[in-house]
């Protein structure tokens, strides 16, 4: 398991982020925030997915009064995303948002901000400072002449020094960019310079395919030099993919435990079985059972036990039979049509 620096601990609708609580998973709702029904179903899929925090747009003040009505009909912490007017922030603090994510730069003079801090701390509330690679500041890409972390990283300072001299301090902050390089290394530098909690994520990554391992890639590398506290992981398509792929990410890197962990091999001219059939259809019966343990499919005996020793059960493919195994020690022989549904079976008795 990755050390995790430890910072400032925030309440966000019941939900802690930071200190020593546990990486939480955010979305965001692609649905019109002002179609109500939609947005309200979407939320409760996100949050059977295993979403614990979700973000809605928040562009014109129909959008901000739907959020009264959204707040009513679900159970996750809504966090109104703002951009350019303060008035919109005002109107969805009144309206029950549990946080706020928007850019102190880009909502006009000190007096705005001053109001939102103000109605944000009178709810205690907190406020995200978001900042994006492809929004910096003119004077920011006049010193550095492109996108770097540094800039992005005093972009944030600057952000954060500003509700801090408004005498606010309950902030997260984020510093993404589609670059997973630049993204690592913004919040390395961010990290050194804050004990704010960081949400963490690889803006606009891309298609569920490409964006998720572009995401993975990113997130996994700022995750493991113990940096973040809450991400979200972007991509274009169901949001529910976004929650997937963030919860596979936190269990690769041994952060949280989500019900069954498959491991399988790729296959090779040893197998037997039909492998990859087998392997889909153990991960799709397991999808749903909330058991915290490691399931190995394996192709063949040779390597199978060995390989997946850790895992708590699994089966390694012979020819026209399996093995069964826990903790790597073969236990019986399986024949080949009766592999998965005796797997599950064995799964189902397993004590955790």
């Amino acid at each position: 398991m990755c050390n995790r620096k430890k910072t400032r601990v925030l309440n966000v609708g019941g939900v802690r982020i930071g200190g020593e609580h546990s990486i939480k998973i955010q979305s965001m709702t692609n649905t019109d925030t002002r179609d109500i029904e939609s947005t309200c179903e979407q939320i409760r899929n996100l949050e059977k997915a295993g979403c614990e925090i979700v973000r809605i747009a928040v562009p014109d003040m129909d959008a901000a009064a739907a959020l009264a009505h959204i707040k009513k009909n679900v159970r996750l912490p809504l966090v109104a995303d703002i951009h350019f007017d303060y008035l919109l922030a005002l109107e969805s603090i009144r309206n029950g948002a549990d946080k706020i994510r928007f850019n102190p730069g880009n909502i006009g003079n000190i007096d705005n901000v001053k109001k939102v801090a103000a109605a944000a701390k009178e709810r205690r509330i907190p406020i995200r400072v978001g900042v994006n690679s492809g929004s910096l500041e003119k004077d920011i890409m006049k010193k550095y002449g492109t996108v770097t972390a540094q800039g992005m990283a005093e972009s944030a300072l600057r952000h954060v020094n500003l509700l801090e001299n408004l005498d606010f301090t309950d902030i997260c902050i984020s510093v993404k960019s589609s670059d997973v390089l630049l993204t690592v290394n913004a919040y390395e530098l961010l990290s050194h310079n804050v004990d704010y909690p960081l949400h963490v994520g690889v803006t606009e990554a891309g298609t569920v395919w490409a964006g998720s391992i572009k995401s993975a890639a990113g997130i996994a590398a700022v995750l493991s030099r113990g940096i973040g506290d809450t991400i979200r992981v972007s991509l274009t398509g169901d949001p529910v993919q976004e929650v997937l792929c963030a919860k596979e990410i936190l269990k690769s890197l041994r952060l949280r435990k989500f019900g069954v962990e498959l491991i399988s091999c790729p296959g090779c001219g040893r197998t037997k079985i039909d492998l990859i059939t087998i392997a889909n259809e153990v991960e799709r019966r397991c999808a749903d059972i909330n058991k915290n343990i490691s399931v190995a499919v394996m192709g063949c005996a040779v390597n199978g036990p060995g390989e997946a020793k850790a895992a708590d059960i699994g089966i390694a493919g012979g020819n026209g039979y399996a093995v069964l195994f826990k903790k790597g020690e073969i236990c019986k022989k399986i024949g080949d049509s009766e592999l998965v549904g005796a797997l599950m079976s064995e799964i189902m008795q397993l004590e955790t």
